[in-house]
């Protein structure tokens, strides 16, 4: 059920998990890459997001295991609309892969949506994107609002 590519591996290989962790990946459909977080983070959480509905309900088939277990939850969002639940702990890690918000292809997508990444973020957290080798941290300085 859904492995990972071998530029899947890379990425996650390159993520630096630990356990206990909380993770944000984005755009993060069919959920090949969460579940191999969340098996990494053991009893840490991941949470994935992608704008798209058939996406989201891919995710929740293809990690119902881990969804089940609590390792893992899903949700219906854009990532330049995302904001975290009430009282939900910020993540300590976000990262995100073919995201055109973060890649160049929408730029005005791309403020937001750091922004809400930043707003998103504990202390410290870092963000990734691919591009890199594989990865690339993007500093979010300055990306929230004043």
């Amino acid at each position: 059920m859904n492995a990972l590519s071998p530029r899947l591996t890379a990425i996650v290989d390159a993520l630096p998990l630990e356990p206990g962790m909380r993770v944000l990946e984005i755009g993060g459909a069919p959920g090949a890459a969460a579940r191999a977080v969340a098996r990494r983070i053991k009893d840490g959480h991941i949470v994935v997001i992608d704008r798209s509905a058939k996406g989201v309900a891919l995710i929740q088939r293809n990690a119902a295991d881990e969804i089940e277990a609590g390792l893992l939850s899903a949700r219906c969002v854009a990532a330049e609309e995302f904001v975290r639940l009430p009282g939900e702990a910020p993540f300590d890690l976000a990262f995100a892969v073919r995201v055109g918000a973060f890649d160049g292809r929408h730029p005005k997508a791309g403020i937001l949506a750091r922004a809400r990444v930043a707003a998103a973020l504990a202390p410290g957290g870092q963000f990734f994107i691919d591009g890199g080798s594989p990865l690339k941290r993007i500093d979010l300085t300055g990306a929230l609002p004043a």
